[in-house]
């Protein structure tokens, strides 16, 4: 921490108090809004918005605007470093991303090529330096991110989506050397990533595990733990912002995964936040953790529920609200309104 920060959420990142709990979500600027939808509607793809800068710094403002979160996070996507590697990566409606050329043995591995991030993904830069400039004065921090390697391997093996996620633990037990090699492949590239958002002005960041649940403790350890903490160590001695740890279904994963680093760890909502804070030691800031399905239900069943995560949160200096994952398609923008205020109006006695 350079200086002391004033903004709710940066303060929270470095569990310094704050005159009450701040509140951003995952997924904030998507397609749930209907002023998102009316961008989209002009555009064949989302690989096409985020490649316009103006377009994707408009709809990261989106949600600061409409629903009063006290951060942005830049709509882009973590596949976005995957394309400058060979992959041909499209979003395909009802099918989510789907990578035609999936990468299933060590000849794969070594085809993949080196990412310029300056020259591949400047794009992404030009977009958070508009978002920083209209925000100037406003005190709103803007959050940078990329993919943790084990979930974007996950993408690349898979080629897309899985359940059981069968061909990533094919290779990463049939073929420990190819799996290891890919880890090597995709950590530089994503520490230059990560700083160069930071260059180009983030002031804040976040490694998104998405699928990382989907390992054990001893697997974790052994196959992604060394890959995550020389990124994040790397981000933690380089970049002077706050860097936000997350990972979907990882209960069992936090020691480990607070082990690889990060000033905030990310609790989804399968563990009540005290006990998963617990878990980590009061010496981390925690984010999180309302089921993103919350946000359907009637607001006094709403509120109920924003309330036990606040309490169990127990005024404690260090805790980010947010949800246990992104905000789903077709959620209420009145519902994601009102938790804004619910959490900023909530006085813990």
């Amino acid at each position: 921490m350079p200086t002391e920060p004033t903004s709710r959420f940066l303060r929270a990142c470095y569990r310094l108090k704050t005159d009450t709990t701040p509140v951003w979500f995952m997924r904030q600027a998507g397609r749930y809004m209907p002023e998102y939808q009316a961008i989209r509607s002009q555009h064949k793809s989302i690989l096409e918005m985020i490649a316009r800068p103006q377009v994707a710094a408009e709809i990261t403002l989106q949600p600061v605007d409409i629903l009063g979160v006290d951060a942005a996070i830049l709509f882009a996507d973590i596949l976005l470093p995957l394309p400058p590697m060979g992959l041909k990566l499209e979003f395909v409606a009802g099918r989510g991303p789907v990578i035609h050329n999936p990468v299933r043995s060590p000849d794969d591995v070594a085809a993949l090529r080196p990412v310029d991030v300056a020259a591949d993904l400047g794009h992404v830069f030009e977009a958070i330096r508009l978002v920083r400039a209209e925000l100037d004065g406003r005190d709103i921090p803007l959050i940078g991110f990329a993919g943790a390697p084990f979930t974007l391997a996950a993408y690349m093996i898979e080629g897309g989506p899985s359940r059981n996620f069968l061909e990533t633990k094919k290779l990463m037990y049939g073929q420990p050397e190819a799996w290891h090699a890919l880890m090597q492949k995709l950590t530089p590239v994503l520490i230059d990533y990560l700083l160069a958002q930071v260059d180009a002005g983030a002031q804040a960041l976040q490694l998104f595990d998405s699928w990382v649940g989907v390992l054990n403790p001893q697997d974790y350890r052994r196959f992604v733990q060394p890959y995550v903490r020389q990124i994040l160590h790397t981000l933690m001695a380089q970049a002077e912002v706050p860097i936000i740890h997350f990972g979907v279904g990882a209960t069992t994963l936090l020691r480990e995964m607070k082990a690889a680093g990060g000033h905030v760890m990310g609790l989804d909502w399968r563990v009540p936040l005290d006990e998963g804070w617990a878990l980590l030691g009061h010496e981390v800031a925690v984010q999180g953790n309302l089921d993103p399905t919350a946000l359907f239900a009637p607001l006094p069943e709403l509120e109920r529920q924003v309330r036990d995560v606040l309490t169990r949160a127990a005024g404690r200096p260090g805790h980010i609200f947010n949800l246990g994952h992104g905000i789903l398609q077709h959620t209420p923008v009145e519902n994601v309104r009102a938790v804004v205020d619910m959490v900023h109006e909530f006085i813990w006695k």
